[in-house]
């Protein structure tokens, strides 16, 4: 599938982000991305988000793929069984290990457990050597439950403006090599 034949949905984690990380940069250049705002970025409830996620995607009558960041992939993996059939893929980065991670913050603990069943779409986990929210293998180990790719970036941290991650052209190129699998 090309980029310009769906719609991509950007799903900051907690906090929502920040001008300049490459969430933001990649709404600003992809006409058809857009990032789904959540009512509470900085004390989520788990059925809020999930909420908000499921009626983004039905909102839109072309095919959608989800582009999620650190808890965001959690609230994705709570989502996955209902979303709508036009829910085509997911690129899932930094996973957020909210059952084990002791540098979680307390505020994403409603995000527990995190549902181990696979979705019902293609998605792609990209994950870090050296992220503290998440070992690589935790994120193995989610992406094999949820039938995903695994991508090792590296010692890329959190894949974060604060590791150094605003444009992320290789996230990009990832991205795209997701793409090219989805109908």
């Amino acid at each position: 599938m090309k980029i310009s034949e769906c719609d991509i949905l950007i799903l900051p984690g907690l906090g929502g982000g920040s001008p300049g990380h490459w969430q933001f940069r990649w709404a600003e250049r992809m006409a058809n991305a857009a990032i789904v705002e959540q009512a509470d970025w900085n004390e989520p409830e788990l059925d809020d988000w999930v909420d908000t996620i499921d009626q983004a995607c039905r909102l839109t009558t072309r095919r959608v793929v989800l582009v999620a960041h650190s808890v965001a992939v959690s609230a994705v993996a709570h989502a996955a069984q209902r979303l709508p059939d036009n829910v085509r893929g997911a690129f899932l980065v930094a996973p957020t290990d909210v059952e084990l991670s002791p540098a979680i913050p307390p505020e994403v603990a409603p995000f527990r457990p995190i549902p181990r069943d696979p979705f019902p779409f293609p998605s792609m986990v990209v994950a870090s050597t050296n992220d503290v929210y998440c070992s690589v293998d935790r994120a193995v180990e989610f992406a094999t439950c949820w039938g995903s790719d695994f991508h090792l970036a590296g010692e890329a941290g959190h894949i974060n403006l604060a590791s150094g991650h605003g444009p992320w052209p290789e996230g990009l190129l990832m991205f795209t090599r997701l793409m090219q699998r989805l109908r």
